[in-house]
């Protein structure tokens, strides 16, 4: 019996980290999906029509999910769906505009770190000499991509866009351990369902609310080109949808710290598709610092301190 509860909590395991894998794997297509949408939209309008889609992928499962949440979860749940979705989201697409989807998708290489140092602070996690050498690399990689940029615009880097970038990489951190906590208590697809969802009516009032009040154009319909409501489908059903829950079930089965590293597969998948398919030029010093970045977070989730307890 033992044996077998092993191999179980193994396999579980394995399939925990499976699944980080791939959500890196599709996130790392999103910003490059986004730059499609974005040429005949504004970010508001894209983020919102992104959500929608997602919505739409999850009401199935949201039929054959409903629970009961408390009033503290209640708040737990709607403070990081409003941090994790309409603030991080809009601040990160604008951050797109002005920058590189390889620009974009290479500093998302520095959210493994962040988490780290979270499960410091918030899980009383240690950091050893070679974790905060790991740090001062990551934070000069960031240093070179920002200072290596281009002009800014859109067909090159800036600065405002890549710190725009940056902050929402701070801001989502929190949304992934506000998502942990609830997770302690109730499913991956409860809490990725719920999220999504009040998430989009979020968007739908920031978004009909600066329209309302003259600061954001009318909803783009009949002229946007078949590409680009693809390339939205494929945002809001693969890039959100699909990756939230397998990123949620996955960290729930394994410590967030490990799963952290299967988040590097989103900046290399992002600068290659930034560089061969929209063909942007990355510099020598832009790869550096991205190659800085990659290196550190590995040395962080692979090398790091113990692994935090799972709450089942």
């Amino acid at each position: 019996m033992g044996h077998a509860t092993q191999s179980l909590d193994r396999r579980t395991e394995l399939l925990g980290y499976g699944a980080c894998a791939l959500a890196g794997g599709l996130w790392g297509t999103g910003f490059y999906f986004g730059r499609l949408a974005l040429n005949e939209m504004s970010v508001e309008w894209m983020v919102l029509y992104r959500y929608a889609f997602a919505c739409v992928g999850l009401l199935p499962l949201l039929a054959r999910n409903r629970v009961r949440l408390t009033a503290n979860e209640w708040v737990i749940l709607l403070l990081s769906t409003f941090l994790g979705i309409p603030v991080q989201f809009l601040m990160q697409f604008h951050g797109l505009v002005m920058t590189t989807v390889s620009h974009a998708s290479l500093m998302v290489g520095t959210l493994p770190v962040l988490l780290a140092i979270a499960s410091v602070w918030f899980a009383g996690e240690k950091m050893n000499w070679l974790n905060w050498l790991a740090l001062v690399g990551s934070t000069g990689g960031v240093a070179l991509i920002v200072l290596g940029g281009g002009k800014g615009g859109a067909h090159g880097a800036s600065l405002r866009g890549d710190l725009l970038i940056l902050v929402s990489l701070f801001i989502s951190v929190f949304w992934i351990m506000l998502n942990k906590k609830l997770m302690t208590r109730h499913s991956p697809v409860v809490v990725t369902t719920y999220c999504i969802l009040a998430g989009t009516i979020m968007l739908v009032l920031w978004v009909i609310g600066l329209w309302m009040t003259g600061h954001a154009t009318a909803a783009p319909m009949g002229a946007v080109s078949r590409k680009a409501w693809l390339a939205l489908a494929a945002s809001g059903l693969l890039c959100t949808a699909t990756t939230t829950l397998l990123w949620n079930w996955g960290i729930h089965h394994v410590p967030t710290s490990r799963a952290g590293i299967f988040l590097n597969m989103e900046p290399v998948v992002g600068s290659v598709l930034g560089v061969t398919l929209l063909g942007e030029v990355m510099g020598t010093v832009g790869w550096l610092g991205g190659g800085l970045i990659v290196v550190a977070a590995a040395v962080m989730t692979l090398r790091g301190g113990e692994p935090e307890v799972i709450l089942e």
